[in-house]
């Protein structure tokens, strides 16, 4: 039971003016990737791509298996960063840019993600707002890259949301 004086802290992620241009977060624990979150991302996304679902023609591929979804990496990846970065200090996504699979993802892979924040910038058009660009890498469980991404935010500042938060009433 909280009484006034207990200490209250809620997870969310940084504010656009707590970011830094060259850092670079590290997101964990990894989140090892299993055949059902395959198949299920793989159907729930009317993809019957045979590379995703097949075991026995897939074993005929160059890879000799079944590969995971990529969308499903690309949303694991960007997923796995939200506590740490914009888990509700983001406004809205505006968009991923050079999304790149060099290195495919097996069922059993363990994917760990880091995202290095790019670029800062306070929106001209939008007081207490502004747009943050980051670079996500996803790595498998023997450090070899397996996905990455540019994605750009619009984001608040600290002091714009709280006063917006005071005016709505809402926390």
């Amino acid at each position: 039971m909280s009484t006034p004086e207990t200490e209250r802290i809620t997870q969310r992620g940084y504010y656009l003016d707590e970011l830094r241009e060259g850092v670079v977060y590290a997101h964990r624990p990894g989140r090892t990737i299993t055949e059902a979150d395959n198949v299920l991302f793989t159907t729930l996304t009317m993809n019957n791509q045979g590379l995703h679902l097949d075991a026995a023609w897939s074993a005929t591929q160059p890879f000799g298996q079944r590969l995971v979804n990529s969308l499903f990496t690309l949303g694991t990846m960007i997923g796995q960063s939200v506590p740490q970065m914009t888990e509700g200090t983001i406004i809205g996504q505006l968009g991923l840019d050079d999304v790149k699979f060099p290195h495919p993802v097996f069922h059993g892979d363990t994917l760990y993600t880091e995202t290095e924040v790019t670029a800062i910038r306070n929106s001209k058009s939008r007081p207490g707002q502004g747009i943050v660009t980051m670079k996500h890498t996803g790595r498998n469980q023997d450090g070899v890259i397996v996905a990455t991404a540019t994605r750009s935010c619009l984001m608040w500042t600290r002091d714009a949301h709280r006063a917006s938060l005071d005016t709505t009433g809402r926390q």
